[in-house]
């Protein structure tokens, strides 16, 4: 399932066609996703302007002028792709336009945005999900921090907003594992399990201690911070990790999944100290490890 860096690769590629924008159309080609579609949903949002297109942990939220917002989830195949509004040949070239072609099975097209943009004409947002786990959920104007999907979403991982110190209040008094404790949405928003993985690796910290540990001890707490806010950052440079379904929103693939030094390693040697990586099972989820340098 796609995690915070791949959620906010697609955020960057679709705000610069999406913001601004008018919405001409919307086409449903089905009426639900893993939720029915909001009632009268293409009614609602016909001549709406885009004003922002923004992200909450692995949530991306589309905001209308009228206040309005869409809350849109990729569940584990969703993707945005943006192609010329074949209604019209007047739209402007992107730049980008058709230079990554990518295998596409039109079959799961199953929204598809038609709108009148700031700088490119005429363009076409179309989302496709073949499992159909992702959804669209309509938010109404002040209502987007209640929302039952956002309102108990914990600190998000990037900037400096994730320190230390505020690792260390997250974790206080918490006897489960640190894996499980960085899973948690509601201390951390957008963590899953690549990166969670890789994090642990990076600050020398085994998956299986307690998240409370590492509450009591100031510099293990900043160590493992800065490693989270580090691996977040990297992978949105470059474009998240493309296991299985995800693709930007240009249809290229991301490619941290080259950087990883644990996730997915079993059996080969630790990139630190050559011992041999682990794999075990925590709460239904594999975790990567080195048990020889993780402490």
């Amino acid at each position: 399932m796609p995690e915070l860096p791949e959620v906010e690769t697609v955020r960057r590629g679709l705000q610069p066609v999406m913001e601004g924008a008018t919405v001409e159309g919307l086409v449903l080609n089905r009426p639900d996703l893993r939720f029915p579609f909001p009632e009268k949903l293409s009614e609602r949002l016909q001549g709406q302007k885009i004003i922002s297109l923004g992200r909450r942990a692995k949530y991306l939220l589309i905001e209308f002028e009228d206040g309005a917002s869409l809350i849109s989830h990729l569940g584990m195949s969703g993707s945005y792709r943006i192609e010329p509004d074949l209604r019209s040949s007047s739209g402007h070239r992107l730049a980008d336009d058709f230079h990554y072609p990518r295998a596409k099975n039109t079959t799961h097209d199953h929204v598809v945005f038609h709108l009148q943009t700031e700088n490119y004409g005429q363009r076409q947002v179309i989302y496709n999900d073949p499992r159909r786990f992702g959804f669209l959920l309509l938010c109404g104007a002040g209502e987007l921090e209640t929302h039952p999907s956002l309102k108990d979403l914990g600190i998000e991982p990037t900037g400096n907003s994730l320190s230390g110190a505020v690792l260390a209040d997250l974790f206080r008094n918490k006897k489960i594992t640190l894996k499980a404790a960085l899973l948690d949405q509601r201390l951390i928003a957008g963590l899953g399990n690549i990166y969670v993985c890789e994090a642990l690796w990076r600050s020398g910290l085994s998956p299986l201690r307690a998240a409370r540990d590492v509450a009591q001890d100031p510099q293990l707490a900043e160590s493992l911070a800065t490693s989270v806010r580090e691996v977040i950052a990297e992978a949105i440079v470059a474009g998240g990790s493309s296991l299985r379904d995800h693709r930007q929103a240009d249809g290229t693939l991301g490619y941290f999944q080259h950087s990883f030094a644990v996730y997915d390693r079993e059996d080969e040697p630790c990139r630190r100290c050559g011992a041999t990586i682990q794999r075990i099972v925590q709460n239904g989820r594999s975790t990567f490890f080195c048990a020889a340098c993780s402490a």
